[in-house]
């Protein structure tokens, strides 16, 4: 059933479909994910071709299906990232939380709260914050969606709120260091690492000005939030692979003053 109308969605991305047309799929605010049918895109001077391009917000006008392909006609107050779209470094971190954003739930399912999150997690970059660290918290937020339910709150064994503290597979969360003893196959993280995911499982990002990491810091977050989603949802997104090559080369492409 085909119903005409509008929803706000960000582009999650586009393929071609013969010569002159398009399939572009959105995380609608109304909708959930949807993929969309856009004809003659192609074609020179098509008014929609700004408002599919990656990284880009707009209110899209269409025939809207609960199922199958919807029919994409006009978009109406378009806004590009347009730092997200130039700088290759938050390009990747925004294609991965893309990434992950369409990974987490089924087509169709409304999720506005996910949409919001998504969104606010692009826009932050856009506005100048760190992108790495937006991205890991992100990553955190969203295994909830993947249904892993993790305890960052305090030690599986003795309930324990502060001090240093890993991660245990076996109690699904952190122990403290006084029962370190009891999962000889604990994650042996960095205590810091550790520390920087339970604050990322609960800050929001208008707090991320406050939260200053060294490379060294990110380097053990990432290993980290690696093992933690090898082991709980094994997922092996295109746009993490590029990102873990990025920092094989990022000290070349990044301007000096970002050095």
């Amino acid at each position: 059933m085909a119903q005409v109308g509008e929803t706000k969605g960000i582009i999650l991305f586009s393929r071609d479909y013969k010569e002159k047309d398009k399939l572009i799929k959105i995380f609608t605010e109304s909708a959930g994910k949807v993929m969309f049918f856009a004809k003659g895109l192609h074609r020179p001077n098509n008014p929609l071709q700004t408002a599919v391009q990656p990284f880009t917000e707009a209110v899209f006008i269409g025939n809207l299906k609960t199922d199958g392909l919807s029919f994409l006609n006009s978009a109406k107050e378009i806004h590009p990232l347009r730092k997200l779209q130039e700088d290759i470094f938050l390009n990747a971190y925004g294609s991965y939380i893309l990434g992950l954003a369409d990974a987490a739930i089924e087509d169709h399912v409304y999720d506005p709260a996910l949409y919001t999150f998504t969104r606010e997690a692009l826009e932050q970059m856009d506005k100048g914050a760190d992108g790495e660290t937006i991205m890991n918290i992100f990553e955190v937020q969203v295994m909830q969606r993947f249904g892993v339910s993790l305890n960052w709150q305090a030690c599986g064994v003795c309930g324990k709120k502060t001090g240093a503290f890993d991660f245990s597979s076996k109690y699904n969360g952190i122990i403290c260091q006084d029962h370190w003893q009891v999962d000889q196959h604990r994650y042996h993280a960095d205590p810091r690492a550790i520390y920087f995911i339970r604050l990322f499982n609960s800050v929001t990002y208008e707090n991320i000005n406050t939260i200053n990491l060294k490379p060294e810091t990110k380097k053990t977050i990432r290993q980290t939030l690696d093992q933690l989603y090898e082991e709980y949802i094994g997922l092996h997104l295109k746009s993490k692979k590029f990102i873990d090559q990025m920092s094989e080369w990022q000290d070349v492409l990044k301007p000096k003053d970002e050095k």
